[in-house]
């Protein structure tokens, strides 16, 4: 009887390791893709930063050329000059009165 319990229960731990191995690779295979996942995300935000970094400086320079038109153009426009510049909303009879004729 002690030699079947004996049996018993070397068969119950051999199950058990094995189990454990199972469960053990199944934890390993989890956390693995659970790491590539983060890569992968990882990777796709540094493209989008590099992306919007781009576009940043392109919107930038953007920026500083049409300040640039913008300037130049304030230096000759005639409804900036205009006598009748107290006019907030332009009016088509207002902005016709400041036009060179």
């Amino acid at each position: 009887v002690h030699v079947f319990q004996s049996h018993e229960e070397d068969d119950r731990k051999v199950r058990r390791r094995e189990k454990n191995r199972v469960a053990a690779q199944r934890s390993r295979k989890k956390q693995t893709q659970k790491a590539d996942k983060l890569h992968e995300e990882y990777e796709s935000l540094e493209q989008e930063n590099t992306s919007l970094k781009r576009e940043i400086i392109k919107l930038t320079d953007e920026m500083k050329h049409l300040s640039e038109v913008l300037k130049d153009h304030e230096k000759i426009c005639p409804l900036l000059h205009c006598t009748m510049n107290f006019v907030t909303v332009p009016r088509p009879d207002a902005i016709a009165s400041c036009l060179p004729r």
